[in-house]
């Protein structure tokens, strides 16, 4: 699970505080400081994001956002968020979608396990697992049950 709070990193660690007692890994989006502060596992950093370094001195896991193959292939990363795929209402400033195609080529280059992201939902999350992506992660389709079979009827198939 990602917290992605976009504020002050006080603000962070006070709407974080809860998420370490959830049964699963735990990111920070974007700080790194807020992440140390609440004991999250990782850290998720955009191209533009400093801080991997002092992640990776505390032991975090990071994660890296690419929109290219070019970016994604040799990243110092655990992981990568590769999008967005489609359109998304979620982020206003994202990038232009690069699409399935995208998303492949993403995948046949990156070291590390791609999580597609942007405009994912039930209807289109097969695919992405079908181009290559170990996972999915999503804002709008969260609680929609059918995204969950979706990803692992496509993981079933690999």
């Amino acid at each position: 699970m990602q917290l992605r709070v976009k504020a002050p990193t006080n603000v962070v660690v006070d709407r974080g505080r809860g998420f370490r007692e959830l049964d699963t890994t735990f990111v920070v989006n974007d700080d790194v400081e807020a992440a140390l502060a609440l004991g999250a596992d990782g850290v998720h950093l955009g191209q533009g994001d400093e801080g991997a370094e002092r992640a990776r001195e505390h032991g975090l896991l990071l994660g890296r956002s690419v929109v290219t193959s070019v970016q994604a292939e040799g990243i110092d990363a655990d992981y990568v968020g590769a999008g967005p795929v489609w359109a998304t209402p979620s982020k206003e400033d994202a990038d232009p979608p690069i699409g399935l195609e995208g998303l492949r080529c993403i995948c046949a280059v990156a070291a590390v396990p791609v999580v597609a992201i942007g405009g994912v939902d039930a209807s289109n999350a097969a695919a992405c697992i079908e181009a290559g992506a170990a996972g999915v992660a999503v804002v709008r389709a969260a609680t929609d049950p059918a995204l969950r079979r979706a990803v692992d009827e496509a993981l079933g198939r690999r």
